[in-house]
């Protein structure tokens, strides 16, 4: 029993030290919504980095026609994990080359890094995109497939959004474009020609773009609300939309596209 005891303090010493060891490495910053967490970025970049932060918050909510219920205060706060470069989040994080950051959505964590490209345009709204949609629909729902998990968030960066429609229309030219049915069996996280990735963002993009400008906010939010309701994929699309399922999407997204 005595040795039991004793094995037992020496454990709980070892955690102790382990866990400040692992909270050391890292400074915080805090603001209203957000807790940085960050090793050597500069102070200026962190304080752009919560600015920029504060203000998708409200602004992701928007463009989705969300309205908020489970505010992001004291701690319940969102954490953004900033490591110092590509090397030491790929070390850390066990995610694909291409990748410049992802999100723990049932955490409401993002991990990523600053050189990444395109940082503020494209990988910090792309990520909280996942984390506010997760948030509405339901961060444990299976009836929300992959392509509109990714294609919610890449309908908040602005260049991937603009640039998403040339994309597709190239691959309807070259041959290379893929149906719905096809896309929903793709998980980009298992990819590994930047191409099929590109492709794979791009088209999921578009068909929420598809939804969103040719139906209202109001109804993509309807959509989004029978998929919170444990509708699957196909009742909530009909529950909202013409198109009775995924067939009828997929003609109705790429005559859109061919316009």
């Amino acid at each position: 029993m005595k040795k039991y005891i004793f094995f037992l303090l020496i454990l709980f010493i070892y955690c102790g030290i382990s866990h400040a060891q692992d909270t050391e490495k890292w400074h915080i910053a805090k603001s209203t919504h957000f807790i940085v967490y960050y090793k050597n970025a500069k102070e200026n970049f962190i304080e752009r980095l919560i600015n920029k932060s504060e203000e998708y918050y409200n602004e992701i909510a928007d463009n989705l026609g969300f309205r908020r219920y489970n505010f992001w205060l004291w701690d319940n706060r969102a954490k953004i994990y900033l490591y110092d470069d590509a090397q030491d989040y790929q070390e850390s994080s066990g995610q694909p080359l291409w990748s410049s950051g992802y999100a723990v959505v049932s955490e409401k964590t993002i991990k990523t890094f600053p050189e990444a490209v395109g940082f503020f345009e494209t990988v910090l709204p792309h990520e909280m995109g996942h984390i506010i949609f997760r948030e509405f629909v339901g961060f444990d729902n299976y009836s929300v497939p992959l392509w509109l998990d990714e294609g919610v968030a890449s309908y908040q960066e602005n260049l991937k959004h603009r640039l998403a429609n040339r994309v597709v229309k190239d691959a309807i030219e070259n041959g290379n474009f893929i149906g719905l049915a096809e896309l929903a069996k793709l998980n980009p996280q298992l990819l590994t020609d930047k191409e099929a990735v590109n492709l794979f963002y791009a088209e999921a993009v578009t068909i929420v773009s598809y939804l969103v400008k040719e139906f209202g906010t109001d109804n993509f939010v309807l959509f989004c609300q029978a998929l919170r309701d444990k509708k699957n994929l196909e009742k909530a699309l009909s529950y909202t939309y013409p198109f009775g399922d995924i067939q009828g999407l997929d003609r109705a997204w790429q005559k859109y596209l061919k316009r």
